[in-house]
């Protein structure tokens, strides 16, 4: 399901101004460098842009106007933070209509339902036409957010939902909030083969070692935790709800196919394209027509970065998996 947002769906942010925060260091930061101390102190803005502010100048330790961010402190120095946001002019805005839907907006986050196809950054070969140029077109004052706001990301194509923080406060506790495993992610997978039960993939993910596109399960590789279980059972095929712990890199996609049941329609690591065994016509030609991987980002839970409120975010499934979905169902039922 794909939406074309318009102005009528946009409550815009008004563009942030420079704040000012003065702040006297407690003794109990005496021998703490002055970007560690500031982190602690202003728990709003992330690390990395504390750091920046310092290198610009930004940052005051009594009368020093240029400290470096390594400084230690003795605790009782006058802080003085301007807090500006620069534009990034890295990325251009792009076109308000490209097709995405909207799950919730509030002053703080947009949670987004990203359709299949719909490229998330500007990269090579996709400079224009993303979701993060037309974020930048609905909301200019997004530029001023990291990554236009975008907390994580979806590959082109997996749809569902996703989080847009749209200050740089919500965005600063929305990722640490994700960096925490305290924002809860479910996605809905169509793999090959019939599971018998859940359970837990706890095993490293790096880049392949010949095939640079690609991930794999690597000794060396970063801790990546998948949970999963069945949803419902379809012959020769199982729905699951996964449950993410950590976020790498198609993690969902390379641990499900690492456990000998990779997604459907996966290009990547799915193999050689492969009908299940004893699949209906029906069913054979529903898996030929189905381009894609499949895999929906069902759901989204997390405390609100303005309120503290405990959020839930419900994704629809997307029309061409819903519809596959059932023709598999109807012909397995006989």
């Amino acid at each position: 399901m794909a939406y074309a947002v318009s102005p009528v769906h946009y409550n815009p942010v008004s563009t942030p101004t420079p704040e000012l925060h003065e702040i006297t260091v407690p003794a109990a930061m005496t021998g703490q460098r002055l970007d560690v101390a500031l982190a602690q102190l202003l728990p709003q803005y992330s690390r990395a842009r504390l750091q920046h502010w310092i290198d610009e100048g930004r940052v005051q330790v009594d009368t020093d106007p240029a400290p470096l961010r390594r400084r230690r402190l003795a605790g009782g120095e006058a802080l003085r933070v301007t807090a500006e946001f620069m534009a990034d002019e890295r990325v251009a805005a792009g076109d308000a209509s490209v097709p995405f839907g909207v799950l919730h907006q509030d002053a703080a986050l947009w949670v987004i339902d990203k359709p299949a196809g719909l490229v998330v950054h500007p990269g090579a070969g996709n400079r224009s036409g993303t979701l993060q140029n037309a974020l930048l077109a609905l909301d200019p004052a997004l530029a001023r957010v990291p990554r236009a706001g975008i907390v994580h990301r979806l590959d082109k194509d997996t749809a569902g939902a996703m989080l847009v923080a749209r200050t740089p406060q919500s965005h600063a506790a929305l990722v640490r909030a994700l960096a925490a495993r305290e924002i809860g992610r479910e996605y809905l997978a169509l793999c090959h083969g019939a599971l018998t039960g859940g359970g837990t993939i706890s095993e490293p993910i790096g880049r392949h070692r010949t095939q640079r596109v690609k991930m794999a399960v690597r000794a060396d590789g970063r801790e990546a935790v998948t949970h999963y279980r069945i949803e419902r059972r379809l012959g020769a095929l199982t729905l699951v709800r996964v449950r993410l712990e950590t976020g790498r890199t198609h993690q969902i996609r390379v641990h499900l196919a690492h456990l000998g049941y990779p997604l459907v329609g996966d290009p990547v690591y799915g193999g050689r394209r492969r009908l299940p065994p004893g699949a209906g016509p029906a069913t054979v030609t529903a898996l030929e027509a189905f381009h894609r991987q499949a895999l929906h980002a069902a759901r989204l839970s997390l405390k609100h970065p303005s309120t503290g409120r405990e959020c839930v975010f419900d994704s629809p499934l997307p029309a061409d998996l819903t519809t596959l979905l059932e023709v598999i169902a109807r012909e397995a039922q006989g």
